[in-house]
């Protein structure tokens, strides 16, 4: 994948070892038309920006492309990946279009996806359509009955359901959840925040997901969970994917996001990290390098790893085919973290 890497511009360090991975290693509601169409343009639009790419590949670029990413296609076949998708890249209908195709192939050669979501923007939206003021206390959305009944139509219904939709007319299969189905998530409300139906994920059943990935599917998730009671609760999506992660013992924890990676200066994208582990993570968190809306990214990177997942991922959701670059070349677009 260095080719691609060089044509996509992607930076020229490599930060993991091909020959460390050996290639034997390999275990076995309603949508409103409008939105609909304009996604579905957009995924046309980008298949044709890529045939034009193509264009400009001789047979050996190919072949090349393919062979370099073969020893990370053995390695993960059969392994379980879980992506947090949110930001710009869930807002843009091409970025958008980029990401499920991009999923759709990591499914169709073996990897087992699992796509968890959030959907903000979707949501402000809707509440300022039905006259709720969207309100927010310490970065966390306060969710009183009625957010709460917006949040799960719009989460689960209409921005579920067109992901769902997005992945099967780019040839794959897909089942749209919820933290309810299959009692997948349970949470307690964080009553001590006062913020209203927000909750703290205590326990994941993961057999759903087992289920739907044994049978070639991809689950995406809405993170709306229930209470003991049954109430629903809001869950941070960043939260949810990691706890998912953990439950399936997945191989990598992905979080889609809007910045290139962790950078020890925020203005200057050439600081960017390209690994870490935990030591180093909590070094940086006490030097104040790792700040602000990064900490609890990487405190849920960090959760995962230590409860078994192999590699956690902060990648930037605005660049094309983030996710494959991150996962199929050595240079990584993102910062890769490790126990």
């Amino acid at each position: 994948m260095a080719l691609l890497a060089a044509k996509t511009g992607s930076p020229s360090v490599t930060r993991r070892s091909v020959a460390a991975r050996p290639c034997s290693v390999a275990p076995v509601r309603h949508v409103r038309p409008c939105r609909q169409h304009a996604d579905v343009r957009a995924m046309a639009a980008a298949t044709a920006e890529e045939a034009e790419l193509r264009k400009q590949l001789t047979n050996l670029d190919r072949v090349t492309i393919l062979s370099e990413a073969l020893p990370y296609l053995q390695k993960f076949r059969g392994k379980t990946v879980v992506v947090k998708y949110g930001g710009a890249a869930m807002k843009d209908p091409t970025l958008k279009a980029g990401v499920i195709t991009d999923l759709v192939l990591l499914s169709c050669v073996g990897i087992r996806c699992v796509l968890v979501h959030g959907g903000g923007p979707e949501i402000n939206s809707w509440l300022a359509k039905v006259g709720i003021e969207a309100v927010f206390k310490n970065g966390l959305r306060v969710t009183d009955a009625a957010t709460m009944e917006i949040v799960e139509m719009v989460l689960g219904g209409r921005v579920n359901k067109s992901l769902v939709s997005l992945i099967q007319q780019s040839g794959g299969k897909a089942v749209g959840l919820t933290g309810k189905d299959g009692q997948l998530l349970r949470a307690r409300q964080m009553v001590e925040l006062d913020i209203g139906y927000v909750g703290e994920v205590t326990r994941v059943d993961p057999t759903i997901l087992n289920v739907l990935g044994n049978d070639g599917y991809i689950p995406v998730v809405a993170t709306i969970a229930t209470d003991i009671s049954g109430q629903a609760l809001n869950i941070n999506a960043d939260t949810a994917a990691g706890e998912i992660a953990a439950a399936l013992k997945a191989e990598k924890l992905v979080l889609m996001t809007d910045v290139p990676g962790v950078l020890r200066d925020k203005s200057d994208i050439s600081t960017k990290i390209q690994s870490l582990d935990i030591r180093q993570c909590r070094t940086l968190i006490a030097d104040g390098i790792i700040a602000g809306g990064m900490i609890p990214k990487i405190e849920c990177c960090i959760r995962c790893l230590s409860q078994g997942v192999k590699a956690s991922h902060i990648i930037d959701g605005r660049a094309k085919h983030s996710i494959l670059m991150e996962l199929l070349t050595d240079e990584g677009v993102g910062t890769m973290i490790t126990g």
